[in-house]
């Protein structure tokens, strides 16, 4: 990868917990970024656009985009693939940008493993499973079964929380917002390993 100037930011969290909504809300107002779109190979909705709310594939072409290893991130989650495509995050942090994922655990494990040292991770979550539950029913676009199935990975995803470094409880959507803007502004500083050393070398140059 080349000279990297931007940086990272991870948010994870149960479907449901908000990530969508948080992200619009801030969106304007944490300077230039890239938000990462998925790839996968889930039907699209009723309502979603295709290379706006996810890259719309299918399971061959996505299996042949995996044996190319260009994705950052790949898994399969309630039967479909989910993945984050290399070629454009390299650009957006060689722009300088601040690159925003919305991605599952598994991917944010990638993530710090790829790219740690520029990434700040965010866990988003509603206060309880409860809320959690009455949050996927209210919206309406998943079956029961399917609701079930999300909420038993949330119980699983919750487990992890440690790995992240912020967690940020959504029960309030603009004082969440509010907390998730700081912590945008906040990853942008943040300098990648080559740059710390860089630094260190030109300061000691007598």
């Amino acid at each position: 990868m080349k000279k990297i100037d931007g940086a990272v930011l991870v948010l994870s969290g149960p479907s449901g917990a908000g990530k969508s909504s948080l992200v619009h809300k801030i969106i304007d107002d944490i300077g230039e970024c890239y938000f990462s779109i998925s790839t996968t190979t889930r039907p699209m909705r009723e309502g979603e656009v295709d290379g706006v709310d996810y890259h719309f594939v299918d399971k061959a072409e996505f299996e042949r985009e995996i044996e190319d290893d260009q994705f950052l991130e790949y898994a399969v989650v309630h039967g479909n693939y989910y993945g984050t495509s290399l070629r454009p995050v390299k650009k957006a942090l060689e722009e300088g940008k601040l690159v925003v994922f919305d991605i599952d655990v598994q991917g944010n494990a990638a993530v710090q493993n790829r790219l740690g040292d520029i990434t700040t991770s965010v866990f988003i979550t509603p206060p309880t499973l409860s809320e959690l539950k009455r949050r996927l029913e209210n919206r309406s676009t998943d079956a029961q079964d399917v609701i079930e199935k999300r909420l038993q990975m949330a119980k699983k995803e919750i487990q992890r929380v440690s790995e992240y470094e912020f967690l940020l409880i959504n029960d309030d959507l603009e004082a969440a917002a509010d907390k998730l803007q700081t912590i945008a502004t906040t990853a942008r500083f943040k300098k990648s390993n080559d740059e710390i050393n860089a630094f260190v070398n030109q300061w000691e140059d007598m």
